[in-house]
């Protein structure tokens, strides 16, 4: 296995929220409780907390980067929270599909080969994968100009988009909207040489890299050939405030191994949400302005301002804004995805929480759903439906009791 060296540098980063002021008593240490720390599908105790936190990906609002599209902005203070959310969870994702769940980041060890290039997808340049500039420039066939703030909805069709041009980690990205993800529509995207009208393989366009082998699409096993999925799932759980209804099962979403997270926040305030302990919601927060990055020579990076190195911020679940995108993945088998629909329906029932969205075998005929009643806006609060309609201006279904 090849391995690239990690220098232990220390930079001086100036801003509003600078790198080099976060010190760990400025942030407050998770609070001795007997309740339960779940991150992204593990259970933790308070010790070994930060070195999973410090071991994901932290985005952060960037300065004096390459112009985006050449002539646009150098710096994404101020508008590009989300993207940065947007970058985190899925680089949450290819840390799963090519390190694993358990890989840990310690400043000043060798780094794998796998670690640099999920880094180099995500460097402030035109030319990276899932860069701040690939994201703003994407969106704009979303309706969004480089510069306006994204919503939930918006970042995650610009990742399904991105994630096609990424041949080496071969992601299927599925973005289930009317809050209802379809179990034939995730089996063709990742079985896609499969015939669905026939029921047989199709032959593939061309040869098929699966762990390093080339083999036709149908000399293998289907579940060797289930492509990685990572499903994003935009919700509303409420008008104005999230609807207490779904707190539980919103809970035990970040307590199921396929969890990727859920980045969400308060309005127009993005927040990449790890899990939680007790009622408070456990995040990693982009907005802290650091210098660009630029690649050394030999190609390193300089990596320290990737990693949250502080106890992460943490939020009660009540002051989360119902507008969210919860996001799952299932790696290289298609018992990892069936698995994950057996979980969500124990949360249907779980302890008599509301379910967040539906999950069907196929396209259902109708999109509302006639079980679920409309909630009637009180048109008197004009504060709240402003506020409903500016933080986030795509449609959602919204679901109620």
């Amino acid at each position: 296995m090849k391995y690239y060296h990690h220098y232990d540098l220390y930079c001086f980063f100036t801003a509003t929220l600078t790198y080099d002021t976060l010190r760990f008593g400025e942030f407050e240490d998770f609070p001795e409780t007997p309740e339960p720390v779940w991150i992204l599908g593990k259970q933790f105790n308070k010790d070994e907390i930060l070195s999973d936190i410090t071991s994901r990906m932290w985005f952060t609002y960037r300065k004096n980067f390459q112009p985006i599209g050449g002539t646009g902005p150098t710096s994404d203070t101020g508008w590009g929270c989300m993207l940065r959310c947007g970058q985190m969870i899925l680089a949450e994702a290819l840390i799963r599909r090519h390190l694993g769940r358990d890989w840990r980041w310690v400043r000043g060890q060798r780094q794998r080969e796998e670690y640099i290039s999920i880094l180099n997808a995500f460097i402030d340049k035109k030319d990276s994968y899932y860069s701040i500039h690939q994201i703003a420039q994407m969106g704009v066939g979303e309706g969004k100009s480089i510069g306006q703030w994204y919503g939930p909805n918006t970042v995650a069709q610009v990742l399904k988009k991105l994630a096609v041009f990424d041949k080496w980690s071969r992601l299927a990205v599925h973005v289930a909207m009317d809050n209802t993800v379809v179990i034939e529509e995730i089996k063709r995207l990742c079985m896609p040489w499969l015939d669905f009208e026939r029921g047989a393989c199709a032959e593939p366009e061309g040869p098929l890299e699966i762990n390093g082998c080339l083999e036709g699409a149908c000399a293998l096993a289907e579940e060797a050939l289930w492509k990685p999925l990572v499903l994003l799932i935009p919700l509303r759980l409420g008008l104005s405030d999230i609807n207490e209804a779904y707190i539980e099962t919103l809970k035990q979403c970040f307590m199921m191994p396929q969890s990727l997270g859920v980045i969400g926040g308060k309005p127009n305030s993005a927040h990449y949400f790890i899990g939680f302990v007790g009622e408070e919601l456990i995040y990693l927060d982009p907005h802290t302005t650091q210098p660009a990055v630029e690649l050394c020579e030999s190609g390193q990076i300089q990596d320290d301002s990737y990693h949250c190195q502080h106890p992460p911020c943490r939020m009660h679940i009540c002051e989360l804004d119902p507008s969210i995108a919860a996001v799952s993945s299932s790696r290289l088998k298609q018992s990892d995805f069936l698995l994950w629909g057996r979980s969500v329906d124990v949360l249907s029932t779980c302890r008599g929480g509301l379910p967040m969205f539906e999950l069907v075998d196929s396209q259902p005929s109708h999109l509302i759903n006639t079980e679920v009643l409309n909630l009637t806006p009180d048109f008197s609060d004009s504060d709240r439906l402003e506020r409903f309609f500016d933080s986030e201006d795509e449609e959602f279904e919204i679901l109620s009791l």
